[in-house]
């Protein structure tokens, strides 16, 4: 099991942007993945690993999960810190 020790979360504050916030991902407390995408998808959000475009214009992942449990891990986990930062900015602006 990956040893998730840190997640920051940086909203996008654009309304008609589907692109929610920006995630960095800590493991072990000494490697960094940055640049993981929350993304307003038909089904709620979903979490896009860190991709580049080729030349050909396709984009292809610069890290990902190797294995179906683990990329389950890093969604629920990207997505709980994501909620759990929405949830205490409308807490924040309820008491403006």
């Amino acid at each position: 099991m990956l040893n998730i020790t840190d997640i920051r979360i940086r909203l996008v504050k654009k309304e008609d942007s589907k692109l929610k916030a920006v995630a960095s991902m800590t493991i072990d407390g000494c490697f960094v993945v940055h640049d993981i995408k929350i993304v307003e998808g038909n089904n709620g959000c979903f979490v896009p690993m860190p991709s580049r475009k080729t030349p050909e214009g396709e984009f292809k992942d610069i890290a990902h999960p190797i294995d179906t449990a683990t990329r389950q891990q890093i969604d629920t986990s990207i997505l709980a810190a994501y909620e759990k930062v929405i949830r205490e900015e409308q807490d924040h602006e309820g008491q403006a």
